[in-house]
Parts: C-alpha cells; sequence; structure tokens
C-alpha cells in the first residue's frame, strides 16, 4: 500500500517547519517534567485509534515503548475505563483525549464538565495546555494522514 501523494508537510512551504517548532515546544515540557511523555504517548494512541490512523498509531506505539508506556497498557488504551492498568491522572487525561477527537459527536458541551473538572484534580494550566496542544497536533496529523492515506509503517508515521 503507498500514499496517495507525499505528504503536504512537505510540499507546503514553512509548513513542515511550523510542525516541527510546535513539537519541539511540546518536547520541551517533557524534558522539563512538565508532563509525562508516556502520559502524551497514551493520549495520541487513543486519538489514533478513534480516527483509524494506522499511520499515526503505528508510529504511537513505537513512541509509547519509548516513553516507558508498557505493554499492558499498550493492548487495553482502547478500554482504558475497564482497564486496572492506568492512573488517575491517565485516565483523565485519556477521558480529554475521547471527547476532544469526538467534538462533533456532541452538538453542545464538547468537553463535559466532569471531564473537564476530573482533568484539573491531577494536571496544572501548564500541564493542561501541553495536553491540548498535544491532542490537536496528534489529531492533525491523523486527519492529514487519513486523507492522504498514507500507510503504517512509513517514514512520516
Amino acid at each position: 500500500m503507498q500514499a496517495r501523494m507525499t505528504n503536504p508537510a512537505y510540499l507546503v512551504p514553512d509548513a513542515g517547519q511550523a510542525i516541527q517548532a510546535l513539537f519541539q515546544a511540546m518536547g520541551h515540557d517533557m524534558e522539563q517534567g512538565i508532563i509525562a511523555p508516556a502520559t502524551l504517548m497514551l493520549v495520541a494512541m487513543r486519538g489514533s485509534q478513534i480516527n483509524g490512523g494506522s499511520a499515526c498509531l503505528y508510529g504511537d506505539a513505537a513512541e509509547a515503548r519509548k516513553a516507558g508506556v508498557t505493554d499492558d497498557q499498550l493492548i487495553t488504551v482502547a478500554a482504558w475505563r475497564q482497564s486496572p492498568f492506568f492512573t488517575d491522572a491517565e485516565r483523565a487525561a485519556l477521558a480529554l483525549a475521547e471527547a476532544a477527537t469526538r467534538m462533533n459527536d456532541r452538538s453542545a458541551d464538547a468537553i463535559p464538565d466532569a471531564v473537564w473538572d476530573e482533568l484539573v484534580k491531577h494536571y496544572d494550566e501548564r500541564q493542561r495546555a501541553t495536553l491540548i496542544l498535544w491532542m490537536a497536533t496528534s489529531n492533525f496529523f491523523n486527519t492529514v494522514n487519513n486523507i492522504i492515506q498514507d500507510p503504517a509503517g512509513t517514514a512520516w508515521s
């Protein structure tokens, strides 16, 4: 299987640099311990599962392992509510990831107060900002890769 076209981030001038700058900013937060890399990768994986993004999910899983996500978590992230392998903080982040990825499934309250209130219990404002940008970026990549049908295992993944 081959992608329909070259990834647009390579074709649009400065797009790749802008995307990399955003990743570097979030990476800085990970390096400083602002938010756990494992949490960010779990969030990305859950969004990729919902979006049906095989290229992103493939890359997310590989990065998740490097970030310390356990095999038990990798196997059960789609069923995190019923799985004993996630902390309360990870659950709050995963709930936000699902709500943010499925925003259009709700007409009035895209992010329910209960989801937000649980998130606030576990993450300060800077951490929430990083989570929100990470989810938005992950969903961006899923959208691009799904449109161009980028298959799992490609260099961009």
